[in-house]
């Protein structure tokens, strides 16, 4: 337990900065439940993996490629279906969609996990910075083709950060989604991260009633996800750690809590953290920024 996590509570859920994805899954049967992850091969998407299957989900589990996905699966045990989905690449997302549409399940959530973070250069894809491209536009296609999927009481949990309070000035920068005009590896995760909870938040809105869509905070965690941070900012991380940051079974603990927690059936269009209701940025609570990246994202999609 990090130092901070010995002074935080548990909050309206029952669940607190500490509680680990085991915790909160702790008292449920998820048997005849089916979720998708992507990510599920390392970090806290591999813990989710682990601690639902362990509890009786099927589980599809998707990673880059198909091997990575069956090796974290095979680890695991449980009942999984492998499946390759590369983010950033648009036609493996859209094969990936039309693998789980064959297998005719209802999908009682969609964890939207996998993600990159803090490139230390830009880089692009289709004209888009990659960290956009990747964390937002990719989970975007895999998440909009596969809503109908969704089971009545079916669950979109998009992992967005608290990076989302560190985007450019205008909160999303739609003239300049290529970050042609200058480049910051946080700036450029931090807009990703805000629109990954925008969407979040317009879906909730479009989604049938009983059906809910949320964004969540997992925490500070040290994971591979911050591989590319600079050398002093990981000499720094590496000195306060052991203070503030959550380990890989605490981090896998909200978005758990919200893909199937009966604590989090009824809310929806909110936005996650300490597996408890916390307050977005201003930015993330624009309905109209969210409602104008949705329009703009099916733009993109369309020309890709």
């Amino acid at each position: 337990m990090s130092l901070v996590g010995m002074f935080m509570g548990k909050g309206a859920t029952g669940f607190g900065y500490s509680s680990t994805a085991a915790d909160v899954v702790a008292d449920l049967d998820l048997k005849g439940r089916n979720i998708l992850i992507t990510g599920c091969n390392s970090g806290i998407g591999e813990e989710a993996l682990r601690v639902l299957t362990a509890r009786g989900a099927r589980v599809l589990a998707t990673a880059r490629t198909v091997e990575k996905a069956a090796e974290a699966c095979k680890r695991v045990g449980g009942e999984t279906i492998p499946l390759a989905c590369e983010l950033s690449e648009p036609a493996s997302v859209r094969a990936c969609v039309e693998a789980v549409r064959k297998l005719d399940l209802p999908l009682h959530a969609i964890i939207a996990n996998a993600g990159i973070m803090a490139l230390p250069t830009r880089e692009t894809k289709f004209g888009y910075e990659l960290q956009f491209f990747t964390n937002h536009v990719g989970h975007f296609i895999l998440v909009t083709g596969l809503v109908d999927k969704l089971a009545p009481d079916g669950r979109v949990v998009m992992l967005s950060s608290e990076g989302h309070r560190w985007p450019p000035a205008e909160g999303i920068c739609f003239d300049d989604l290529g970050s042609e005009r200058g480049y910051s590896s946080w700036t450029a995760y931090g807009q990703s991260k805000l629109a990954n909870l925008l969407f979040a938040r317009e879906l909730a809105k479009r989604l049938a009633p009983g059906q809910t869509a949320n964004s969540v905070h997992p925490g500070v965690i040290n994971t591979n996800l911050g591989r590319h941070m600079a050398g002093t900012v990981q000499r720094v991380m590496g000195l306060l750690g052991p203070m503030f940051q959550k380990s890989i079974p605490q981090g896998a603990a909200t978005e758990v809590l919200v893909a199937v927690h009966p604590a989090a059936a009824k809310i929806t269009g909110q936005y996650w953290a300490d597996c408890n209701v916390a307050t977005a940025s201003k930015f993330g609570q624009d309905d109209a920024l969210a409602a104008a990246l949705w329009k703009r994202t099916e733009e993109i999609v369309a020309g890709l």
